[in-house]
């Protein structure tokens, strides 16, 4: 089977692992991922990126309520800016109280906190509160759409546009599985706080209490989130995440028959990564990879390492297999600065190579003294 790893690049996302090249590797002896009666979907490996599965992810589909990823993480982002904070009350407009659709039964001209309308988003999909957050963040739901379109710009969602902030149908939503993949790891990883309330049973609000509407955490005990959606056109969709032996892993199904069917599609999903692959983490962030010689610098000798963690998926019980090996500049001449691009970390399994991404100067190195310069030159010619 092919197991697809692809550039996970959030751009200036704290969590981001930038592979420098996208590339397909091949695993001989994995069977095929089950075949799903789903329009799309794609299973992620949350710690490497890697697509274990796909079907149509980069298909436009209609997003419906997993908008409300998006949502949440604007939201999420505005609150760790501190342009807005989790105890402060909003006043419910009209327009936000007769959204139609699933809601948490807000009321027109009260108050509800920035917390109560993320549980209400979040586990209740209350559409009226999806408003009155896009309202409390930007002022109208308009301008939070633009907010929320460049974050998923920011995110590399290259083929995603929202229009609302609730996933109501209008013909200028879409999104794709791939794309709201991306989305969902970078929720967990930059907002691991916020993330946490999707994992969350149940919610009361004005005395009505509603169920998750995540039939998996009910289902299955390691899956810990995310969202369903369902309009007639979109069909029954969902994003879940879950955590087995320290993997994470995250499914997308759009598009199913019903909501037994995309809990069980998306069920599938989750046991067959889990049973034929593993995580393996090669490098944490910032740490450091080898050291090289330094022409004509103050020092002869520098660190050179990664910027972000570098992880990789492989199939389960193989981990010996993966290998990494550093393809530097020669010479380096100095002076370098701290974080200068000098090379690539190659990592490859079974002698193939499946990825690469960036090593770096981890301390700067100024240029020598004059006779350092000159003895270098001289030495450099015979190289």
């Amino acid at each position: 089977m092919n197991l697809i790893v692809r550039l996970a690049n959030f751009g200036t996302c704290v969590f981001s692992m930038a592979w420098a090249v996208a590339v397909q590797a091949t695993f001989p002896g994995i069977p095929d991922a089950p075949k799903l009666a789903a329009t799309a979907y794609v299973l992620v490996d949350y710690q490497s990126g890697a697509i274990l599965a796909e079907h149509e992810s980069d298909l436009r589909v209609e997003p419906a309520s997993l908008t409300k990823i998006l949502t949440v993480y604007t939201v999420a982002d505005a609150l760790k800016k501190g342009l807005i904070k989790t105890d402060d009350q909003t006043v419910i407009s009209e327009y936000a109280w007769k959204q139609e659709g699933s809601r948490m039964f807000l009321e027109v001209n009260k108050s509800a906190s920035v917390d109560e309308l993320l549980h209400g988003d979040i586990i209740q999909s209350g559409n009226d509160a999806s408003v009155a957050l896009a309202e409390h963040v930007s002022g109208t739901e308009e301008v939070f759409a633009a907010v929320m379109n460049g974050h998923a710009a920011r995110l590399g969602m290259k083929d995603s546009k929202f229009e609302n902030s609730t996933g109501l149908p209008n013909p200028d939503n879409y999104t794709t599985a791939g794309d709201l993949g991306v989305l969902a790891r970078a929720l967990i990883g930059n907002f691991p706080e916020i993330y946490a309330i999707f994992s969350e049973p149940a919610y009361t609000y004005n005395g009505i209490t509603q169920q998750n509407r995540n039939g998996l955490l009910r289902r299955d005990p390691t899956v810990d989130g995310m969202k369903t959606g369902h309009t007639e056109a979109a069909g029954y969709c969902l994003v879940a995440s879950a955590m087995r032996d320290g993997m994470r892993l995250i499914s997308v199904v759009m598009g199913a028959k019903s909501d037994a069917s995309r809990t069980q599609a998306s069920q599938a999903l989750l046991n067959y990564g889990f049973r034929f692959f593993e995580s393996k983490l090669l490098y944490a962030s910032g740490a450091k990879v080898t050291e090289t010689q330094v022409w004509k610098g103050a020092e002869r000798q520098v660190d050179i390492g990664v910027t972000d963690a570098v992880s990789t998926t492989i199939p389960r019980g193989k981990p010996g297999a993966v290998k990494t090996s550093a393809e530097l500049r020669h010479p380096l001449i100095a002076p370098l600065a701290v974080g200068q691009v000098v090379g690539a970390l190659v990592v490859s399994f079974e002698g193939k190579e499946i990825a690469r991404t960036p090593l770096v100067v981890q301390h700067a190195v100024a240029e020598g003294a004059w006779w350092r310069r000159l003895f270098d030159t001289a030495a450099l010619y015979f190289e």
